[in-house]
Protein backbone atom coordinates (compact mmCIF):
# COMPACT_ATOMS: atom_id res chain seq x y z
CA UNK A 1 0.00 0.00 0.00
CA UNK A 2 1.76 3.47 -1.06
CA UNK A 3 -0.15 6.06 1.02
CA UNK A 4 0.70 10.04 0.07
CA UNK A 5 1.23 12.40 2.83
CA UNK A 6 -0.81 15.12 1.04
CA UNK A 7 -2.11 13.90 -2.18
CA UNK A 8 -4.38 16.72 -2.93
CA UNK A 9 -1.50 18.39 -4.21
CA UNK A 10 -1.27 18.84 -7.96
CA UNK A 11 2.15 16.47 -8.47
CA UNK A 12 0.82 14.16 -5.38
CA UNK A 13 -2.85 13.25 -7.23
CA UNK A 14 -1.13 12.81 -10.37
CA UNK A 15 1.29 10.68 -8.68
CA UNK A 16 -1.35 8.51 -6.99
CA UNK A 17 -3.63 8.39 -10.31
CA UNK A 18 -0.38 6.78 -12.21
CA UNK A 19 0.25 4.59 -9.28
CA UNK A 20 -3.14 3.10 -8.95
CA UNK A 21 -3.53 2.51 -12.95
CA UNK A 22 -0.27 0.61 -13.09
CA UNK A 23 -1.96 -1.81 -10.34
CA UNK A 24 -0.79 -0.44 -7.20
CA UNK A 25 -2.69 0.03 -4.07
CA UNK A 26 -3.13 3.99 -3.11
CA UNK A 27 -4.86 6.01 -0.74
CA UNK A 28 -3.48 8.91 1.02
CA UNK A 29 -4.53 12.38 3.48
CA UNK A 30 -4.53 15.97 3.18
CA UNK A 31 -6.19 18.68 4.75
CA UNK A 32 -9.95 18.95 4.86
CA UNK A 33 -10.92 21.38 2.39
CA UNK A 34 -11.87 20.86 -1.17
CA UNK A 35 -9.02 21.12 -4.14
CA UNK A 36 -9.73 20.59 -7.46
CA UNK A 37 -7.28 17.89 -7.81
CA UNK A 38 -9.98 15.81 -6.09
CA UNK A 39 -11.48 14.75 -9.99
CA UNK A 40 -8.81 12.58 -10.79
CA UNK A 41 -9.07 10.89 -7.28
CA UNK A 42 -12.38 10.40 -7.21
CA UNK A 43 -12.21 9.12 -10.61
CA UNK A 44 -10.51 5.91 -9.86
CA UNK A 45 -12.22 6.00 -6.32
CA UNK A 46 -8.87 6.24 -4.68
CA UNK A 47 -9.46 7.08 -0.69
CA UNK A 48 -8.18 10.16 0.83
CA UNK A 49 -8.49 10.85 4.48
CA UNK A 50 -8.40 13.88 6.63
CA UNK A 51 -4.36 14.55 8.37
CA UNK A 52 -4.23 12.13 11.26
CA UNK A 53 -1.51 9.80 13.16
CA UNK A 54 -3.78 6.99 13.29
CA UNK A 55 -4.11 6.73 9.53
CA UNK A 56 -0.63 5.44 9.77
CA UNK A 57 -0.26 1.16 9.54
CA UNK A 58 2.87 -0.88 9.38
CA UNK A 59 2.39 -2.41 5.66
CA UNK A 60 2.58 0.96 4.14
CA UNK A 61 5.18 2.58 2.26
CA UNK A 62 4.85 6.56 2.26
CA UNK A 63 5.16 9.15 -0.33
CA UNK A 64 5.71 12.56 1.27
CA UNK A 65 4.57 15.70 -0.90
CA UNK A 66 7.42 18.44 -0.92
CA UNK A 67 5.27 21.01 1.59
CA UNK A 68 5.41 18.46 3.89
CA UNK A 69 7.52 19.07 6.67
CA UNK A 70 9.46 16.83 9.04
CA UNK A 71 7.59 17.56 11.63
CA UNK A 72 4.43 16.56 10.31
CA UNK A 73 2.34 13.70 12.90
CA UNK A 74 1.89 11.40 9.94
CA UNK A 75 5.95 11.69 9.27
CA UNK A 76 6.12 11.18 13.27
CA UNK A 77 4.46 8.31 13.05
CA UNK A 78 5.86 6.40 10.12
CA UNK A 79 9.35 7.27 11.50
CA UNK A 80 8.13 5.61 14.55
CA UNK A 81 6.98 2.54 12.97
CA UNK A 82 9.93 1.73 10.58
CA UNK A 83 8.15 2.54 7.19
CA UNK A 84 9.80 3.52 3.86
CA UNK A 85 9.41 6.99 3.54
CA UNK A 86 9.94 8.29 -0.24
CA UNK A 87 9.54 11.89 -1.34
CA UNK A 88 7.70 12.84 -4.48
CA UNK A 89 10.49 13.95 -6.77
CA UNK A 90 11.92 10.40 -5.70
CA UNK A 91 9.09 8.29 -6.84
CA UNK A 92 8.45 10.14 -9.32
CA UNK A 93 12.16 9.82 -10.30
CA UNK A 94 11.82 6.15 -9.76
CA UNK A 95 9.06 5.28 -12.85
CA UNK A 96 11.23 7.58 -15.00
CA UNK A 97 13.43 4.89 -15.23
CA UNK A 98 10.79 2.34 -15.90
CA UNK A 99 9.98 4.21 -19.86
CA UNK A 100 10.57 6.58 -22.24
CA UNK A 101 10.37 9.91 -19.93
CA UNK A 102 9.68 13.19 -22.16
CA UNK A 103 10.75 15.48 -18.99
CA UNK A 104 9.37 18.63 -19.83
CA UNK A 105 10.91 21.38 -18.06
CA UNK A 106 11.98 25.34 -18.01
CA UNK A 107 10.48 28.59 -15.84
CA UNK A 108 6.98 28.81 -18.00
CA UNK A 109 4.89 27.07 -19.79
CA UNK A 110 5.40 23.44 -18.52
CA UNK A 111 2.17 22.29 -17.41
CA UNK A 112 0.55 23.30 -21.08
CA UNK A 113 3.55 22.17 -22.70
CA UNK A 114 2.97 18.40 -20.91
CA UNK A 115 -0.76 18.72 -21.61
CA UNK A 116 -0.31 19.48 -25.24
CA UNK A 117 2.09 16.34 -25.37
CA UNK A 118 -0.74 14.26 -24.04
CA UNK A 119 -3.12 15.11 -26.25
CA UNK A 120 -1.21 14.66 -29.21
CA UNK A 121 0.39 11.05 -28.98
CA UNK A 122 -1.64 8.53 -28.39
CA UNK A 123 -0.61 5.49 -26.19
CA UNK A 124 1.41 7.60 -23.72
CA UNK A 125 1.58 7.95 -20.28
CA UNK A 126 1.65 10.94 -18.35
CA UNK A 127 2.04 13.35 -15.03
CA UNK A 128 0.83 17.00 -15.25
CA UNK A 129 0.92 19.45 -12.34
CA UNK A 130 -2.91 20.34 -12.79
CA UNK A 131 -3.80 16.90 -11.29
CA UNK A 132 -4.15 14.72 -14.37
CA UNK A 133 -1.99 11.71 -14.12
CA UNK A 134 -2.42 8.36 -16.50
CA UNK A 135 -0.18 5.61 -16.64
CA UNK A 136 -0.45 1.86 -18.57
CA UNK A 137 2.20 -0.82 -18.27
CA UNK A 138 1.89 -1.33 -22.18
CA UNK A 139 3.34 2.66 -23.28
CA UNK A 140 6.65 3.14 -23.61
CA UNK A 141 6.89 7.03 -23.68
CA UNK A 142 6.10 8.93 -20.34
CA UNK A 143 5.76 13.07 -20.45
CA UNK A 144 6.54 14.40 -17.64
CA UNK A 145 6.03 17.62 -15.91
CA UNK A 146 9.48 18.94 -14.47
CA UNK A 147 9.89 21.20 -11.89
CA UNK A 148 13.54 23.32 -11.47
CA UNK A 149 12.67 24.20 -8.06
CA UNK A 150 14.73 23.21 -5.38
CA UNK A 151 17.05 21.28 -8.66
CA UNK A 152 13.86 18.31 -7.81
CA UNK A 153 14.15 17.70 -11.32
CA UNK A 154 17.48 16.09 -10.77
CA UNK A 155 15.94 13.37 -9.05
CA UNK A 156 14.96 12.09 -13.10
CA UNK A 157 15.70 10.28 -15.94
CA UNK A 158 15.01 11.80 -19.16
CA UNK A 159 15.08 10.76 -22.31
CA UNK A 160 14.16 13.69 -24.28
CA UNK A 161 14.51 16.75 -22.15
CA UNK A 162 12.49 19.68 -23.18
CA UNK A 163 13.05 23.26 -22.07
CA UNK A 164 10.72 25.70 -23.12
CA UNK A 165 12.77 28.87 -21.65
CA UNK A 166 15.12 30.24 -18.26
CA UNK A 167 14.04 33.02 -16.67
CA UNK A 168 14.92 34.64 -13.37
CA UNK A 169 12.62 32.72 -10.64
CA UNK A 170 12.31 31.08 -7.55
CA UNK A 171 14.63 33.35 -5.64
CA UNK A 172 13.94 32.60 -2.37
CA UNK A 173 16.15 29.41 -3.70
CA UNK A 174 18.71 30.11 -6.60
CA UNK A 175 21.02 32.77 -6.07
CA UNK A 176 20.99 34.16 -9.59
CA UNK A 177 20.33 33.64 -13.46
CA UNK A 178 23.70 31.80 -13.57
CA UNK A 179 22.26 29.45 -10.84
CA UNK A 180 19.45 28.30 -12.24
CA UNK A 181 21.12 28.07 -16.18
CA UNK A 182 23.64 25.70 -14.17
CA UNK A 183 20.71 23.61 -12.35
CA UNK A 184 19.21 22.88 -16.07
CA UNK A 185 22.45 22.50 -17.66
CA UNK A 186 22.65 19.63 -14.94
CA UNK A 187 19.47 18.48 -15.66
CA UNK A 188 20.40 18.36 -19.76
CA UNK A 189 23.43 16.94 -18.93
CA UNK A 190 21.37 13.76 -17.80
CA UNK A 191 19.64 13.38 -21.46
CA UNK A 192 19.49 9.97 -23.17
CA UNK A 193 18.43 10.83 -26.71
CA UNK A 194 18.26 14.80 -27.40
CA UNK A 195 17.46 18.12 -25.48
CA UNK A 196 14.54 19.72 -27.68
CA UNK A 197 14.71 22.99 -26.26
CA UNK A 198 13.58 26.62 -27.58
CA UNK A 199 16.28 28.56 -29.41
CA UNK A 200 15.54 32.07 -28.99
CA UNK A 201 16.23 32.24 -25.65
CA UNK A 202 19.30 33.30 -24.77
CA UNK A 203 19.75 31.85 -21.39
CA UNK A 204 19.37 28.64 -22.74
CA UNK A 205 21.70 29.00 -25.37
CA UNK A 206 24.64 29.46 -22.55
CA UNK A 207 23.85 25.50 -21.65
CA UNK A 208 27.14 23.66 -22.77
CA UNK A 209 26.94 19.82 -22.16
CA UNK A 210 27.72 17.64 -24.34
CA UNK A 211 24.43 16.96 -25.72
CA UNK A 212 22.77 16.34 -28.80
CA UNK A 213 20.35 19.41 -29.33
CA UNK A 214 17.36 20.09 -31.35
CA UNK A 215 16.01 23.68 -31.62
CA UNK A 216 12.55 24.84 -32.34
CA UNK A 217 11.04 28.33 -32.52
CA UNK A 218 9.90 31.21 -35.04
CA UNK A 219 13.35 31.62 -37.01
CA UNK A 220 15.38 29.88 -39.74
CA UNK A 221 18.09 29.28 -38.15
CA UNK A 222 16.15 26.82 -35.79
CA UNK A 223 15.96 23.11 -36.68
CA UNK A 224 12.29 23.42 -36.47
CA UNK A 225 10.45 26.41 -36.61
CA UNK A 226 7.03 27.90 -37.37
CA UNK A 227 6.60 30.50 -40.28
CA UNK A 228 3.53 32.21 -42.26
CA UNK A 229 2.04 32.69 -38.56
CA UNK A 230 -1.53 33.86 -38.52
CA UNK A 231 -3.05 34.62 -34.61
CA UNK A 232 -6.82 34.81 -35.42
CA UNK A 233 -9.60 35.10 -32.48
CA UNK A 234 -10.18 31.32 -33.07
CA UNK A 235 -6.40 30.51 -33.22
CA UNK A 236 -3.47 30.39 -34.35
CA UNK A 237 -2.73 29.31 -38.36
CA UNK A 238 1.10 28.14 -39.02
CA UNK A 239 3.55 26.75 -40.84
CA UNK A 240 6.36 24.20 -39.55
CA UNK A 241 9.35 23.35 -41.37
CA UNK A 242 12.00 21.04 -40.12
CA UNK A 243 15.62 21.32 -41.35
CA UNK A 244 14.44 23.40 -43.99
CA UNK A 245 11.96 21.34 -45.31
CA UNK A 246 8.36 21.41 -45.02
CA UNK A 247 6.52 19.43 -42.62
CA UNK A 248 2.57 20.40 -42.72
CA UNK A 249 0.45 23.50 -42.05
CA UNK A 250 -1.18 23.57 -38.66
CA UNK A 251 -4.80 25.39 -37.49
CA UNK A 252 -4.74 25.24 -33.80
CA UNK A 253 -7.21 26.89 -31.04
CA UNK A 254 -4.21 28.05 -29.45
CA UNK A 255 -3.53 32.13 -27.69
CA UNK A 256 -0.61 33.67 -27.60
CA UNK A 257 2.85 33.58 -28.65
CA UNK A 258 3.34 31.28 -26.12
CA UNK A 259 1.09 28.50 -26.88
CA UNK A 260 2.62 28.31 -29.94
CA UNK A 261 6.25 28.02 -28.84
CA UNK A 262 4.57 25.32 -26.42
CA UNK A 263 3.12 23.46 -29.22
CA UNK A 264 6.44 23.48 -31.78
CA UNK A 265 8.59 21.44 -28.22
CA UNK A 266 5.54 19.45 -29.05
CA UNK A 267 5.58 18.83 -32.65
CA UNK A 268 9.50 18.70 -32.34
CA UNK A 269 9.34 15.73 -30.24
CA UNK A 270 6.65 14.02 -32.25
CA UNK A 271 8.67 14.83 -35.43
CA UNK A 272 12.30 13.30 -33.26
CA UNK A 273 10.10 9.81 -32.83
CA UNK A 274 8.27 9.47 -36.22
CA UNK A 275 4.78 9.99 -35.01
CA UNK A 276 1.91 10.09 -37.70
CA UNK A 277 1.88 13.64 -38.00
CA UNK A 278 -2.10 13.85 -39.42
CA UNK A 279 -2.86 11.97 -36.30
CA UNK A 280 -0.86 14.44 -34.39
CA UNK A 281 -2.60 17.55 -35.81
CA UNK A 282 -5.92 15.78 -35.48
CA UNK A 283 -5.08 15.38 -31.99
CA UNK A 284 -3.92 18.43 -30.90
CA UNK A 285 -7.03 20.21 -32.91
CA UNK A 286 -9.33 18.99 -30.03
CA UNK A 287 -6.82 20.18 -27.54
CA UNK A 288 -9.28 22.69 -24.44
CA UNK A 289 -6.51 23.60 -22.23
CA UNK A 290 -4.72 22.67 -19.02
CA UNK A 291 -6.60 22.93 -16.11
CA UNK A 292 -6.33 26.33 -14.47
CA UNK A 293 -4.53 27.39 -17.87
CA UNK A 294 -6.29 30.40 -19.05
CA UNK A 295 -9.54 28.34 -18.40
CA UNK A 296 -12.62 30.43 -19.38
CA UNK A 297 -16.49 30.99 -17.78
CA UNK A 298 -18.54 33.44 -20.06
CA UNK A 299 -21.31 35.08 -17.86
CA UNK A 300 -23.59 36.97 -20.14
CA UNK A 301 -21.30 39.58 -21.99
CA UNK A 302 -18.50 39.27 -19.55
CA UNK A 303 -15.77 36.22 -19.66
CA UNK A 304 -14.04 35.30 -16.34
CA UNK A 305 -10.66 33.39 -17.07
CA UNK A 306 -8.91 31.42 -14.17
CA UNK A 307 -5.12 30.84 -14.52
CA UNK A 308 -2.07 30.49 -12.69
CA UNK A 309 0.26 32.88 -13.94
CA UNK A 310 2.39 34.27 -10.91
CA UNK A 311 5.35 35.38 -12.63
CA UNK A 312 5.29 38.55 -14.65
CA UNK A 313 6.20 36.88 -17.93
CA UNK A 314 3.34 34.69 -17.54
CA UNK A 315 1.13 37.05 -16.73
CA UNK A 316 2.05 39.16 -19.57
CA UNK A 317 1.47 35.86 -21.74
CA UNK A 318 -1.94 35.88 -20.75
CA UNK A 319 -3.16 39.05 -21.14
CA UNK A 320 -1.27 38.65 -24.99
CA UNK A 321 -3.98 35.61 -25.30
CA UNK A 322 -6.75 37.70 -24.30
CA UNK A 323 -6.14 40.74 -26.50
CA UNK A 324 -6.04 37.83 -29.36
CA UNK A 325 -8.74 36.43 -28.82
CA UNK A 326 -11.11 39.22 -27.03
CA UNK A 327 -9.79 42.17 -29.34
CA UNK A 328 -12.48 44.45 -28.83
CA UNK A 329 -13.40 44.09 -24.85
CA UNK A 330 -11.64 45.71 -21.80
CA UNK A 331 -9.20 43.86 -19.83
CA UNK A 332 -9.67 43.48 -16.21
CA UNK A 333 -6.73 41.74 -14.03
CA UNK A 334 -7.28 40.70 -10.56
CA UNK A 335 -4.04 39.15 -9.15
CA UNK A 336 -2.72 37.41 -5.95
CA UNK A 337 0.90 37.60 -5.43
CA UNK A 338 2.88 34.46 -5.28
CA UNK A 339 5.64 34.70 -2.20
CA UNK A 340 6.84 38.00 -0.54
CA UNK A 341 10.59 37.24 -2.34
CA UNK A 342 8.89 36.88 -5.64
CA UNK A 343 7.29 40.42 -5.45
CA UNK A 344 9.56 42.00 -3.89
CA UNK A 345 11.89 41.16 -6.79
CA UNK A 346 9.49 41.40 -9.13
CA UNK A 347 7.17 44.25 -8.29
CA UNK A 348 8.58 47.13 -10.76
CA UNK A 349 8.07 44.29 -13.93
CA UNK A 350 4.65 43.43 -12.63
CA UNK A 351 3.44 46.96 -12.57
CA UNK A 352 4.91 47.52 -16.00
CA UNK A 353 2.65 44.93 -17.18
CA UNK A 354 -0.35 45.62 -15.11
CA UNK A 355 -0.71 49.09 -16.92
CA UNK A 356 -1.40 47.51 -19.86
CA UNK A 357 -4.89 46.98 -19.11
CA UNK A 358 -7.73 49.09 -18.20
CA UNK A 359 -7.67 47.99 -14.50
CA UNK A 360 -5.79 45.93 -12.37
CA UNK A 361 -7.03 44.61 -8.59
CA UNK A 362 -4.58 43.26 -6.36
CA UNK A 363 -5.07 40.55 -3.32
CA UNK A 364 -3.01 40.36 -0.16
CA UNK A 365 0.45 38.45 -0.83
CA UNK A 366 -0.09 34.88 -0.39
CA UNK A 367 3.11 33.93 1.44
CA UNK A 368 3.15 29.86 0.42
CA UNK A 369 6.35 28.74 1.95
CA UNK A 370 7.97 31.97 3.74
CA UNK A 371 7.04 34.38 6.53
CA UNK A 372 5.70 37.85 6.86
CA UNK A 373 8.09 38.80 9.73
CA UNK A 374 11.10 38.16 7.30
CA UNK A 375 9.80 40.30 4.92
CA UNK A 376 8.39 43.49 7.08
CA UNK A 377 8.17 46.31 4.51
CA UNK A 378 6.87 43.66 1.36
CA UNK A 379 3.08 44.06 0.92
CA UNK A 380 0.65 44.32 -2.06
CA UNK A 381 0.69 48.21 -1.89
CA UNK A 382 4.55 48.04 -3.35
CA UNK A 383 2.95 46.92 -6.74
CA UNK A 384 -0.72 49.13 -6.35
CA UNK A 385 1.25 52.05 -5.77
CA UNK A 386 2.93 52.32 -8.84
CA UNK A 387 -0.65 51.36 -10.97
CA UNK A 388 -2.55 53.75 -12.89
CA UNK A 389 -5.54 52.02 -12.37
CA UNK A 390 -5.13 50.06 -9.60
CA UNK A 391 -7.14 48.82 -6.50
CA UNK A 392 -6.70 46.55 -3.68
CA UNK A 393 -9.13 43.84 -3.14
CA UNK A 394 -9.86 40.68 -0.68
CA UNK A 395 -11.08 36.93 -1.45
CA UNK A 396 -14.51 37.92 0.42
CA UNK A 397 -16.31 40.17 -2.04
CA UNK A 398 -15.69 41.07 -5.88
CA UNK A 399 -18.77 44.10 -6.04
CA UNK A 400 -15.84 46.04 -6.98
CA UNK A 401 -15.34 44.44 -9.95
CA UNK A 402 -19.34 45.15 -11.01
CA UNK A 403 -18.49 48.51 -12.68
CA UNK A 404 -16.34 46.60 -15.14
CA UNK A 405 -19.52 44.61 -16.41
CA UNK A 406 -18.58 43.22 -20.05
CA UNK A 407 -14.79 43.34 -19.74
CA UNK A 408 -12.88 40.38 -19.62
CA UNK A 409 -11.66 39.68 -15.99
CA UNK A 410 -7.80 37.76 -15.75
CA UNK A 411 -8.11 36.10 -11.92
CA UNK A 412 -3.94 34.68 -11.72
CA UNK A 413 -2.46 33.11 -9.15
CA UNK A 414 -1.34 29.38 -8.30
CA UNK A 415 -3.20 29.61 -4.79
CA UNK A 416 -6.96 29.02 -4.94
CA UNK A 417 -8.56 32.55 -5.36
CA UNK A 418 -11.88 30.43 -6.75
CA UNK A 419 -13.70 32.08 -3.87
CA UNK A 420 -13.57 35.36 -5.44
CA UNK A 421 -14.10 34.16 -8.87
CA UNK A 422 -17.30 32.48 -7.93
CA UNK A 423 -19.00 35.68 -6.15
CA UNK A 424 -18.01 37.37 -9.12
CA UNK A 425 -19.88 35.20 -11.28
CA UNK A 426 -22.70 34.68 -8.97
CA UNK A 427 -23.11 38.56 -8.86
CA UNK A 428 -22.88 38.94 -12.60
CA UNK A 429 -25.63 36.56 -13.38
CA UNK A 430 -27.71 38.29 -11.08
Amino acid sequence: MYYFIGIKGAGMSSLASIMHDLGYKVMGSDVDKHFFTEQSLDERNIKYLAYNKDNIKKDMIIIKGASIKEDHEEVIKAKELGLEIITYEQMVGRLTEEFKTICVCGCHGKTTTTSLMACAIDNINYLIGDGRGYASIDNDLFALESCEYRRHFLNYLPYYTVITNIDLDHVDYFKDINDIIDAFSQFASKTIKKVVAYGEDENIRKIKVDRDFVYFGLKENDDIYATNIIYKEDGISFDVYAYYKYLDHFDLPLYGEHQLLDVLAVISVCYLENIDMNKVKENLSKFRGARRRFSETVVGSSVIIDDYAHHPNEVKAVISSVKQKYPDKKIVCILQPHTFSRTKEFANDFIKILNTVDASYVLDIHPARERQEDYPDITSDIIINGLKNGYHITKDDASILLKHKGSVYIFMDPNDISSLEKDLEDKLKK
